[in-house]
């Protein structure tokens, strides 16, 4: 189990880069624990981006580090090994977001367009920020963004539509919530994707956030530059 001194945020942050994605699930197969030369071989990664993004994953208590067990001279390497899998959105997290929702919609004169803000703020924090030398393309950008959801609790996919590309969320990770606040906690997710988006990218937006487009399906419609 987590520690309780690990910030959600982190945990969130470490998670919205696919890279990191591609680290944990290379750390979670069974054969046990690895090192720096086996993961950068195996995601084609040079070694110095793979204690990087390891040690973001580290902070936020989703990889842990040991030396390495053997029995020759030496100092032993270190290896690495995914902790049990995140998941940010227990009962707690919901007692906690339902509680949060219900001020917001009581305390604010307008509790979507509050809410939305509240989303962007925590939008532009949670996702890496890219260096300004190499600017992700905007369907780079969208993929930064899915990732970012997934580490949220959401299953998104992007799909295809007549005239524009669209974000399809399923297993909305506070649904209870939503139920009782859906201007809420809607326009929290729709500010999160708009100020996420915003952080990397001018090249792609979030038009929209349809709420139960189809049961169990929230859909994003997105604008995306060629």
């Amino acid at each position: 189990m987590r520690p309780t001194s690990v910030d959600p945020a982190a945990v969130h942050r470490a998670l919205s880069s696919p890279t990191r994605q591609r680290l944990l699930t290379a750390l979670r197969d069974p054969e046990g624990p690895r090192g720096v030369e086996d993961l950068a071989h195996r995601l084609d990664l040079h070694r110095n981006t793979v204690r990087a993004h390891l040690a973001i994953l580290e902070t936020a208590d989703l990889v842990r580090s040991e030396p390495e067990e053997r029995g020759g001279p030496g100092r032993p390497r270190l290896v690495y090994r995914a902790t049990s899998d995140p998941e940010p959105t227990g009962v707690g997290y919901r007692w906690l977001a339902g509680v949060l929702a219900g001020y917001v919609a009581s305390a604010t004169a307008d509790p979507a367009a509050e809410a939305e803000r509240l989303g962007r703020a925590w939008g532009r924090h949670l996702i890496a920020s890219p260096p300004p030398s190499h600017p992700p393309a905007p369907a780079e950008a969208v993929d930064e963004v899915v990732a970012l959801l997934v580490g949220l609790g959401f299953q998104p996919e992007v799909g295809a539509a007549d005239t524009a590309p669209r974000l399809l969320l399923r297993h909305c990770p506070f649904l209870e919530v939503a139920e009782a606040h859906q201007d809420v906690v809607c326009s929290i997710h729709l500010g999160l994707m708009r100020g996420a988006l915003a952080e990397l990218t001018a090249g792609a937006r979030v038009e929209d956030l349809v709420p139960f487009a189809e049961p169990g399906l929230c859909v994003s419609h997105l604008t995306v530059d060629a």
